[in-house]
């Protein structure tokens, strides 16, 4: 018996989506020794970032962890580590669309971001990245869908990333700041 391409696809995505799943599991289940990293510096932290944010909708709380870390290294390049390193870990979310298109493409919630991505795709994906909100993985879900360039989207999602990052590292250095006075 041959196996189409197209099952061949859709076994491969569904072997991906539970990948995905149980990396976010793992990810959650072991959030306490994840905070470990932070003793390796700027690469701790780039480290940590791509963990917190591989995980799907139920993030582990990384821009805190930034805040913390930017009260004690430098925090512009806190948030260059720690934005890289999350938009690194949002590739799940954009790995979850391109392979679970089938589980999103007939949500309402979808067809309204997905008609947003098309029109602004670019501009979602940096907005959505600067805000602080458990929801980023569906716009990553939207552009995996769409099949939007992962360079395109990493472009986007970096700078995004390190601007909302740039917030909470200066946040934490100027809180350290102030408790010193």
């Amino acid at each position: 018996m041959a196996v189409s391409e197209d099952q061949k696809t859709l076994l491969l995505r569904i072997v991906l989506l539970i990948a995905l799943f149980l990396l976010t599991i793992i990810l959650l289940l072991n959030r306490d020794q994840i905070k470990e990293f932070a003793k390796f510096g700027y690469a701790g932290i780039f480290i940590v970032s791509i963990l917190s944010n591989a995980t799907l909708i139920l993030p582990i709380p990384g821009v805190v962890f930034t805040s913390a870390m930017g009260a004690v290294f430098n925090p512009f390049w806190v948030a260059i580590a720690a934005g890289c390193g999350a938009a690194l870990g949002e590739l799940t979310g954009y790995l979850a669309g391109f392979s679970g298109q089938f589980v999103v493409e007939h949500k309402d919630w979808y067809q309204k971001l997905e008609q947003l991505m098309k029109k602004y795709g670019n501009f979602t994906v940096l907005v959505m990245a600067f805000i602080p909100n458990p929801l980023f993985d569906l716009t990553g879900i939207a552009a995996g869908v769409l099949k939007m360039p992962v360079a395109r989207f990493l472009f986007w999602c970096v700078i995004g990333k390190i601007l909302k990052m740039l917030l909470f590292a200066f946040t934490g250095s100027s809180v350290m700041q102030f408790m010193e006075l």
